[in-house]
């Protein structure tokens, strides 16, 4: 008995590498990192606090497609290509995310093509 789903999500562009938006396994969800990609222009949007609000809306998307939500993520991980931009971050996590908020790694790191921002999350099924 397999008790894992992928998920795709519709008007996403064909992503050059090998992974999935999200690997369901009942009742736990696992997103692939999520960036500030405009899925409907097909490129990131401009500056860093508009890329990590569209990764979150990218985010949500496949939570809710997966069966899950903000609201259900148990734990995030957060990439910052400048860690000066906390601040920032910190402000649009805070108001996306409900209280209580989940676990939380955030980290500096070079990512790539522009890419200023990115998040992934472990979150419960409906």
């Amino acid at each position: 008995m397999n008790d894992r789903a992928n998920v795709f999500v519709a008007n996403e562009p064909a992503l050059p590498v090998s992974l999935s938006a999200a690997a369901v396994g009942a009742p736990t969800v696992f997103t692939a990192g999520q960036v500030g990609l405009d899925p409907t222009a097909g490129r990131l949007v401009e500056g860093f606090e508009a890329q990590v609000e569209q990764a979150i809306d990218n985010l949500e998307s496949v939570l809710l497609r997966s069966g899950s939500g903000l609201d259900r993520v148990l734990k995030t991980t957060c990439y910052l290509a400048d860690p000066s931009e906390f601040a920032a971050f910190e402000a649009i996590y805070a108001r996306r995310f409900p209280q209580p908020y989940p676990a939380r790694t955030t980290l500096g790191a070079t990512l790539v093509s522009g890419i200023l921002f990115e998040i992934e999350a472990i979150a419960t099924g409906r």
